[in-house]
């Protein structure tokens, strides 16, 4: 099972410049979550604060007990073995072949023999759907085969937990919904803890067991996906829809003044882009056929259902609707019973 990874009070800067504050969240061990948020809000600071390339100015990264923002060099050191991270561009060595490349980890951090580097480096292959593409180049492949390898790489040391920013950057939609798929196919398999920053809704509402949003230089929220999906924040609803209408901005956020002449725009009948309002929980995306069942998935189902009742109404109506009734019998879920108002 993937390693759980606790977040207190998490504060970084550069110089003045504010980038987040006191942001505070839990990746639950072995579930998938998503981490939304406009361009410039600090999500790929935060991933690298998390792994200790940046140190924050305070607050605290539980890692397994270890809270990488205080411990050694050593420690921070064993700590980031736990780490597989799938970089935007994949960050391959252009002058490698995909094999040296996906290799390239096992060679630097461990003493195994050629002979095992050998068995690892095809097994990630054939996980990410590379077999027979060991001898070509970066830049002989597509854009997502480039992605499937930095993913490879990222899981030669067994990481217990998975970190990619923005990994559908580049890519058209059906290559998105592919790597999607891979995403869930490989937590399926391996159980690990998986942490994905994008701006892609779709992969959003349909990828993970938790979603959270970073907007203002704070979490917006964090929590069962069900909550941002059904939310009437307005830069939620905003940022799910595409919208213009509301506080994010071209280049920063709006003030009142300008959010209050785009409102009496929409009420004079002006469109702002928009066609339908995405807000509202759809299916999760399921391993593909022949998989095992995720157990993240099952352990969130438990944790979730066991605080149901603190959650708003309709993330609470989101989520029964979901249920099977194998697993509303399970619950002890009547329709006839009213949802439990946390108010």
């Amino acid at each position: 099972m993937g390693a759980e990874v606790v977040v207190e009070g998490l504060t970084k800067s550069f110089g003045k410049h504010a980038i987040w504050r006191d942001v505070s969240l839990t990746l639950p061990p072995g579930e998938v979550s998503v981490m939304l948020g406009p361009s410039g809000t600090g999500k790929s600071v935060f991933l690298k604060t998390l792994i200790g390339l940046l140190k924050p100015d305070r607050g605290s990264c539980v890692v397994n007990g270890t809270d990488i923002t205080r411990c050694g060099e050593r420690e921070l050191y064993e700590t980031r073995k736990l780490f597989g991270v799938l970089f935007q561009d994949g960050a391959l060595f252009g002058s490698m072949n995909l094999y040296d490349n996906i290799a390239f980890p096992l060679r630097e951090h461990t003493k195994k023999p050629e002979s095992e580097v050998r068995r690892i480096v095809l097994e990630k292959l054939e996980l990410t759907g590379l077999s027979g593409a060991e001898r070509k180049l970066p830049g002989e492949i597509s854009g997502g085969m480039r992605k499937r390898a930095g993913l490879a790489r990222a899981l030669v040391l067994d990481p217990e937990i998975i970190l990619c920013d923005e990994p559908d950057s580049g890519l058209d939609p059906v290559r998105t919904a592919y790597l999607s798929q891979l995403l869930i196919d490989l937590n399926a398999q391996i159980d690990a803890t998986i942490l994905i920053v994008t701006h892609n809704i779709n992969v959003a509402r349909t990828v993970p067991d938790n979603l959270g949003m970073l907007f203002r230089k704070e979490l917006v929220t964090f929590g069962p996906r069900e909550v941002l999906l059904t939310s009437d924040e307005p830069v939620v609803e905003q940022f799910l829809n595409g919208r213009r209408l509301g506080p994010i901005g071209m280049s920063e956020e709006k003030d009142q003044a300008q959010m209050a002449r785009e409102l009496a725009h929409a009420d004079s009948g002006h469109s702002d882009g928009s066609a339908e309002d995405l807000r509202g929980v759809v299916p999760q995306l399921r391993p593909t056929p022949g998989l095992c069942e995720r157990q993240g998935a099952r352990r969130r189902q438990d944790r979730v259902m066991r605080i149901l009742h603190t959650l708003p109404l309709p993330a609470q109506r989101g989520i029964i609707d979901s249920l099977t009734g194998e697993e509303r019998r399970r619950y002890g879920i009547d329709d006839r019973i009213p949802l439990l108002d946390n108010a």
